[in-house]
């Protein structure tokens, strides 16, 4: 199930105005950010070490796995969930 999303009305009045280059262009990202390609790639980042240890002693007691966790925020900041 998918959860409702609700906007505002500023956000709808920017969406209103949007050119049809910048509807294409939010199109396409979507479509490649819901792609199923299977591919991944291996980052590298530097996070302060307390912010990973906590963030991780978290997802364990979540029963998550760390990398997991960090995946679905990120997509969830995408789709502005």
């Amino acid at each position: 199930m998918r959860p409702v999303q609700f906007f505002n009305d500023e956000y709808l009045e920017q969406c209103r105005r949007a050119t049809p280059e910048a509807i294409l262009e939010f199109l396409e990202s979507f479509r490649l950010m819901n792609e199923k390609s299977g591919k991944s790639k291996l980052i590298s980042i530097k996070v302060p070490l307390s912010l990973l240890e906590g963030f991780r002693r978290r997802c364990e007691l979540e029963e998550v796995r760390y990398q997991t966790q960090i995946k679905r925020l990120m997509e969830q900041w995408l789709r502005g969930v």
